[in-house]
């Protein structure tokens, strides 16, 4: 079973190296079959060249922005049986692959599986309310999904779907530039089998946006067009602003640049 990663990517040159290394090395790791597929979104540094240099790796390019367009075009460019959609910014942990993959095989009904962001680059003080909040995830996923039938929740830069699934539904909506895009695939995927979100499959990524924007202000955010995706079929946030580490000064070191 081969598995294609799809990473959407605008300027991610400090990056996407660290990202495209941990992907290697799970792949490694796992034993599995897989492609990396890295859809540059018009990028104006060296992001396509940085990526390019890695081994498994296939860089194709989406010129009109926006995080769907791209996943779309890299999703097209890919051969995998599953779809592991990830953030350019993740550092993808150890086992990652194997939980996902456990996954699918063992329940058949299940079309894709998400899980939690870890902000590696966050206070801890501030990551540990956000992990309070998280607990609330798979209460909310199981009554969207199951008791309301109104969609359910996904982690757009963190899961795993099967390719027919995502055929089925049409790919990702293009038409949504930012908020509610990962919302309004996981409510399509809904309606013809599960969507798994579970604690047990995190992944690393950096916590840039929250810093940028303020956490309080992200939340409302992705909460407000959590809903208005899953009532009206259409987020309310309309534009978005691009946060790179080189607006925000010092950052700390990422998981792999540990080990």
């Amino acid at each position: 079973m081969k598995v294609s990663f799809v990473i959407p990517a605008y300027n991610e040159h400090e990056l996407i190296g660290k990202c495209i290394e941990s992907i290697n090395k799970e792949i490694e790791r796992s034993g599995f079959e897989a492609e990396i597929v890295i859809a540059d979104n018009n990028s104006t540094d060296d992001t396509r060249e940085i990526a390019a240099r890695y081994p498994r790796v296939k860089v194709v390019e989406e010129h009109w922005k926006g995080a769907n367009r791209a996943r779309q075009t890299g999703f097209k460019a890919s051969h995998g049986e599953f779809i592991a959609s990830l953030d350019a910014d993740v550092i993808v942990p150890s086992g990652w692959l194997t939980t996902a993959m456990r996954e699918m095989e063992r329940n058949s009904n299940t079309v894709a599986i998400s899980g939690p962001f870890i902000y590696y680059d966050l206070p801890l003080w501030e990551r540990a309310l956000i992990r309070i909040f998280l607990l609330s995830y798979p209460v909310a996923n199981f009554f969207v999904q199951n008791v309301f039938h109104a969609g359910a929740v996904l982690q757009g830069g963190n899961y795993l779907v099967r390719r027919e699934a995502l055929e089925r539904i049409g790919g990702h909506n293009t038409a949504i530039e930012f908020y509610g895009d990962d919302t309004d695939t996981g409510s399509r995927l809904s309606k013809i089998g599960k969507v798994k979100w579970t604690l047990a499959l995190p992944i690393y990524t950096s916590g840039r946006r929250l810093k940028g924007e303020g956490a309080l202000k992200t939340a409302f955010k992705y909460l407000i067009n959590f809903f208005s995706v899953i009532l009206a079929g259409t987020p309310v946030t309309k534009s978005y602003q691009d946060i790179r580490p080189t607006s925000l000064g010092d950052r700390r070191e990422s998981p792999s640049t540990k080990q």
